[in-house]
């Protein structure tokens, strides 16, 4: 008959890793939250924004450049 190796359980420490964890995820919060986080904030907005319409207004330009080239 066979038998396990060890009948004691391992020792995973999940407090330890856990709270590597939370420390690893406060220092990336806090460096997102340094000196320039509101002007990141306010581009990521604009960027957000303008990215739906860059190829319309590209379209608008185009069109509107070849208009004023046949009228001249």
């Amino acid at each position: 008959m066979s038998t396990p190796q060890s009948l004691t359980h391992s020792q995973i420490d999940f407090v330890n890793n856990d709270f590597e964890a939370l420390a690893s995820h406060m220092r990336h919060c806090a460096r997102a939250h340094g000196r320039w986080f509101s002007m990141r904030s306010h581009m990521q907005r604009m960027r957000a924004l303008v990215a739906g319409r860059i190829v319309t207004m590209a379209c608008i330009a185009v069109a509107f450049g070849i208009g004023l080239f046949a009228v001249a």
